[in-house]
């Protein structure tokens, strides 16, 4: 049973709605600086902005690189982020407006003196295992001492794509008052180095939660394709089995679009969803384990959205639309 958690909303919704107000402005007058974004030189993102510019933004100095699915491989500077879709093979209906926000989100949030990232590997780790490098964890918060969701995108294990299923939704949950982290996995291993990376992630969390201003009681796992295989696999067997501290499992395990199959004896309240038409993790066999989580007696709720296919991110202008919201109501729910 988890420990009822009442949260006010007022402040961290006020505070979206001004960037929110703020990006309509900044799509209006490309380039203008924000009354939100306050340091010196510090301009807002847009649509056209070009992608080495979002690279080397002041509010990601030191990090930039690790918005980008890729990591060492060369990418086209030039090009602007309405066309960030074509970074991200596995994923369709790639919103720019919503990338767009969900960065200026973050840049508000840099430039009013909030860490927007963090190391979770400490230095010597890093420095032993180069590697290493390639991780972090992405900051968007809601409210002081609410619970937190950790968020892990997918990209087949070949890239992590924040910038579509990752800052967006993260910046949703913030919006409605939640902590939410964005994973930044190492990739080309499958789901080996990732879950230990998923795993070292939350330990930090955990261990830092008072400095980071998190409650650990009633946190979430959200991911979407690989990164929903990561969460499960963390939901079903606990962070410690791949070589994390012994933790509690998740109060909720948000599945998007994933044909993962495995099932343990005791399983967290699943929400899940998929498009009508995914070839990548069809429909029926996302049913089959929504049907054995029935079975087993756990709390699930599954939805299939029609006349799309897979990776459809927030779902943005398609039936899914929304669905971030819902999956909220089925973890707050699970949290009561």
């Amino acid at each position: 049973m988890h420990t009822p958690i009442t949260i006010a909303a007022p402040a961290c919704l006020l505070f979206s709605l001004a960037l929110v107000m703020f990006d309509a402005k900044a799509q209006e007058r490309p380039g203008s600086a924000s009354a939100v974004l306050t340091r010196q030189d510090s301009q807002a993102l847009s649509a056209d902005t070009r992608i080495g510019d979002m690279l080397r933004h002041p509010a990601f100095a030191g990090f930039g690189p690790l918005l980008l699915p890729w990591v060492g491989r060369e990418v086209d500077e030039t090009l602007p982020l309405k066309d960030a879709g074509k970074l991200m093979p596995y994923h369709t209906h790639v919103d720019p407006a919503t990338v767009v926000s969900a960065l200026n989100r973050m840049i508000g949030d840099a430039n009013a003196g909030k860490t927007v990232f963090y190391h979770f590997y400490s230095e010597a780790q890093r420095r032993a295992d180069p590697e290493l490098a390639q991780t972090g964890l992405f900051f968007l918060r809601g409210k002081p001492g609410a619970p937190f969701a950790v968020i892990a995108p997918g990209g087949g294990f070949e890239y992590v794509g924040s910038l579509h299923e990752g800052f967006p939704y993260a910046a949703e949950i913030a919006r409605r008052c939640y902590n939410a982290f964005v994973l930044r996995y190492r990739v080309g291993a499958g789901g080996s180095k990732a879950n230990e990376d998923l795993a070292a992630a939350l330990t930090y969390i955990f261990r830092h939660a008072a400095e980071l201003g998190v409650d650990t009681r009633g946190y979430s796992l959200w991911g979407s394709s690989a990164g929903a295989r990561m969460a499960a696999a963390i939901g079903s067997h606990g962070a410690a089995r791949f070589g994390g501290a012994a933790l509690p499992k998740p109060a909720t395990v948000v599945m998007a679009y994933t044909g993962h199959s495995d099932l343990a004896a005791s399983e967290p309240p699943t929400f899940v969803v998929v498009g009508e038409h995914d070839r990548i993790a069809p429909p029926e066999v996302m049913r089959r384990r929504v049907a054995a989580l029935e079975k087993q007696g756990t709390a699930v709720e599954f939805r299939v959205y029609p006349g799309i296919a897979h990776g459809f991110g927030t779902g943005v202008g398609t039936s899914a639309e929304g669905w971030i919201g819902d999956a909220m109501q089925f973890w707050r729910k699970a949290i009561r």
